[in-house]
């Protein structure tokens, strides 16, 4: 019989609830196969072998996102991405992608919060031409005026179209406005739209000098590539490269909220929204450093599919919702927030979904969780990390944002470990911890009609 990719992980996850769950021979085999290097000009290079195809994956990370921005000048990492590809005194706008698809690659860039990556896929003899062209462009270019012009714009539509009339996003970044007070995560990657519309190719160009430098950046590979050829690649194209002088970042600590914090967003939709934050550490942060470990458990015990909690009781059994998840996302530089999302189902009060939550929430303050289920949470991560390892990209974007945070490649080594050693008391205490009112924010998303009313949604 074969099985589907969902019908494959179900097998996979059941075998391994009969496993442990952690085997110290297969995390020491895959921290054999990457290896650290350092340039001269203090660029770090990473090189993760995996020799299952001859494809390779070429990453360029620099340690600056959204996170790193003020005032002013909110949304400059973004559209600095955007810029990157519009060319160097060597390359004109649009050839690098051209040059990246004549060798049969592909090619694109992404902005996060605490980091702002580059990548290729090529096939592994093709390695240097990704080289060539990201060392080229990380000190040479040449933004013109023309062509930031028109890519602010671009970025602005971008924001209409993925923010402003998205009723869920614009739910969501006013709801990270709201959770965060000093914290730089207060502002959208993206940038609101003020700052966009007063950007100028100057803030631009003393961002890219500033930041768009070998000690600041990070090159990974993983793929089927011999890692002293990788160096001798990256000495070749990287190594003359002048470092920056980069001066160390202030801390932005979030203000302690002392009580619950509590929005509504009206704006056109057919059904109402609901998001819960909790302030949470992260494994940067955390102490004692077991703490992120147990949130990740109890992010998988409200929701780590149809045996969850949250979908068992509040989707099947009470019938509250249409949808609910919760997540949590260890790796950043400053503490995070722990999600609950819902949408209540037809005929639901979005109150009365959320007291359902809370009392799910009081449920694990005051009860341990049961050894089955923590099992069957500590199998679904270790399924998870085995299907990622089945991508490339996604080998070297872990390197990558291990790396850009400040949490270091060889923590993720230890991961499954780590996980492994959460207690059922372990959960609760963190739950008692940080799923409290003290650390909360709520966001209530009220659909309205086209002409302005509020739209009932209990029918």
């Amino acid at each position: 019989m074969m099985l589907n990719k969902a019908q494959m992980k179900q097998s996979l996850l059941a075998a391994l609830l009969w496993l442990p769950l952690f085997a110290p021979g297969l995390a020491l085999a895959e921290s054999e196969r990457i290896h650290e290097y350092m340039l001269d000009n203090g660029m770090k290079v990473l090189v993760k072998e995996d020799h299952r195809s001859p494809v390779v994956v070429s990453q360029v990370w620099y340690r600056v996102g959204a996170s790193d921005e003020y005032g002013g000048i909110t949304g400059v990492s973004h559209v600095l991405e955007h810029m990157m590809f519009k060319g160097t005194k060597a390359h004109g706008p649009g050839e690098f992608s051209r040059i990246i698809a004549e060798n049969g690659g592909r090619e694109n860039a992404f902005t996060g919060k605490d980091y702002t990556a580059y990548f290729q896929t090529l096939e592994k003899s093709r390695l240097e031409v990704s080289f060539e062209m990201e060392a080229d462009r990380m000190r040479n270019l040449l933004l013109p005026p023309e062509e930031f012009e028109k890519e602010v714009k671009v970025v602005m539509e971008e924001r209409r179209m993925r923010t402003e009339d998205n009723p869920q996003a614009l739910t969501y970044e006013q709801f990270n406005a709201t959770a965060f007070f000093s914290s730089p995560y207060h502002q959208p990657i993206i940038g609101w739209m003020n700052d966009l519309e007063n950007l100028e190719v100057a803030d631009l160009r003393r961002w890219y000098e500033r930041y768009y430098a070998p000690n600041n950046a990070i090159l990974v590979v993983a793929g089927d590539v011999e890692p002293d050829e990788v160096l001798g690649l990256a000495r070749k194209h990287f190594g003359p490269l002048k470092p920056s002088e980069l001066d160390a970042s202030k801390p932005r600590e979030e203000y302690p909220q002392s009580g619950v914090r509590s929005i509504e967003v009206k704006a056109p939709a057919q059904l109402p929204y609901l998001l819960m934050g909790y302030k949470v550490p992260v494994i940067r942060t955390a102490q004692p450093d077991w703490e992120p470990y147990a949130l990740e458990v109890l992010a998988g015990v409200l929701d780590g599919g149809n045996a969850s909690r949250l979908q068992r009781q509040l989707v099947r059994q009470q019938e509250l919702a249409a949808s609910v998840g919760a997540g949590y996302s260890p790796i950043s530089r400053y503490d995070e927030l722990f999600t609950i999302e819902a949408t209540p189902a037809r005929g639901v009060r979005i109150e009365d979904l959320e007291r359902a939550i809370g009392k799910q929430i009081q449920r694990l303050h005051t009860k341990l969780i049961s050894d089955e289920e923590l099992k069957r949470v500590k199998a679904q991560v270790v399924a998870s990390k085995v299907y990622q390892q089945d991508s490339l990209f996604y080998q070297a974007m872990e390197l990558g944002m291990l790396e850009t945070t400040g949490v270091g490649w060889r923590v993720g080594q230890d991961y499954e470990a780590r996980i492994d050693e959460v207690t059922p008391e372990q959960v609760r205490t963190v739950a008692r911890k940080y799923l409290v009112e003290e650390g909360l924010t709520i966001a209530q998303l009220v659909p309205l009609k086209q002409n302005g009313e509020v739209r009932d949604a209990t029918h």
